[in-house]
């Protein structure tokens, strides 16, 4: 039978009261206990949760975000392209905020999201700001020194063609980068962001870290093609204006 605050919340959402609703399940877990509201959230709309689960990061904690199984979470998470976030913060914010708030758990979630269709997608995204490090990071075990933020719209056709051509020689001396240690502890690492999210992958789960390395190849070579015949053919119309730039997201 369904919880009746189920519906309640599924209504607050639709009317714009994201706040409403997660107070109406905090109240759940208020009076019936976490294992209660684990149980509900199994009920609400993938779609919905992430309603919720937008509106908190590890700034502004959820008991939802304290509560929610990795399968549930994966459900959710993967949704979050929807919002074409061409910086995907909302999407890093979520993923710190329930999987290292979790620590012991981090690897389920992790996995649980690497698991599920759309996930190789997600955890680029999420590495979307981050991509030459983490590329760094897959390919040498360590990471360099920290740069400032940046996107593949910053960087030269030369440059993403020769990173392009170094992750193909690091791919084709076999599982190199699956094989291929951290050479840096988790403390090392432990940032409660995306440089502790690529440690964990890579020590855990190294199947699913190459899988999201390959992808953001993948993007650096699609990016480059498409920014090469931009340049080539500045006045060619697009029947999708700004293709180039959603390459990158």
């Amino acid at each position: 039978m369904t919880h009746p605050v189920v519906q309640q919340t599924i209504k607050l959402i639709l009317a714009g009261d994201v706040a409403g609703a997660e107070h109406a399940l905090v109240a759940i877990a208020d009076e019936e206990g976490d294992d209660a509201l684990v149980a509900i959230l199994d009920e609400i709309p993938p779609k919905d949760l992430l309603a919720m689960m937008r509106e908190f990061d590890s700034s502004r904690e959820s008991v939802i975000n304290m509560v929610v199984s990795p399968e549930q979470f994966a459900r959710a998470v993967i949704l979050e392209q929807k919002y074409r976030d061409r910086t995907h913060e909302a999407l890093r914010g979520m993923i710190n905020a329930v999987v290292h708030a979790n620590g012991d758990m981090a690897g389920e979630y992790l996995e649980a999201i690497g698991e599920i269709d759309g996930g190789y997608d997600t955890f680029a995204n999420y590495f979307a700001e981050r991509f030459e490090e983490v590329l760094h990071f897959g390919m040498t075990g360590e990471f360099s020194e920290q740069m400032p933020e940046s996107s593949m719209e910053n960087k030269s056709i030369t440059w993403l063609a020769e990173k392009v051509e170094e992750i193909d020689e690091a791919l084709n001396l076999g599982d190199s980068i699956s094989d291929t240690q951290p050479r840096i502890t988790r403390a090392e690492a432990s940032d409660g962001d995306w440089m502790e999210t690529a440690w964990v992958l890579r020590h855990e789960h190294p199947d699913i870290f190459e899988q999201v390395i390959i992808l953001l190849r993948d993007r650096m070579q699609r990016f480059a093609e498409q920014a090469a015949a931009a340049i080539q053919n500045p006045v060619a119309e697009s029947s999708e204006p700004g293709e180039v730039e959603e390459s990158a997201i």
